[in-house]
């Protein structure tokens, strides 16, 4: 997720409490959740639709259910799926700007 994420104009990454995180002008991309997952951020239509798309590759624990993020399974997931939402955050980040 590194490389994907570290492409991006403007994306610096930082480590919390061991996990890493990809962030643009101190907001969210996303992070490492655990060892199989990473947070994504995204807006809640654009959530919805991944969800619908692509059910094996995200899902949103209830303790999302009120934030603009989804996660992503690493390990059974969809990579383009995975990196077009890693875009699609990016492209959110840079319009709060």
């Amino acid at each position: 997720m590194s490389r994907i994420a570290l492409a991006m104009n403007g994306v610096r990454e930082s480590s919390v409490k061991g996990r890493l995180r990809w962030s643009l002008a101190g907001r969210l991309v996303a992070r490492e959740l655990d060892n199989a997952s990473i947070v994504i951020r995204s807006g809640f239509a654009a959530r919805e639709r991944l969800l619908a798309a692509h059910p094996t590759t995200f899902f949103v624990p209830p303790r999302y259910d009120a934030h603009m993020m989804v996660v992503a399974r690493l390990s059974e997931g969809d990579p383009t799926a995975i990196t077009a939402a890693i875009h699609a955050a990016w492209t959110l980040q840079t319009s709060a700007e």
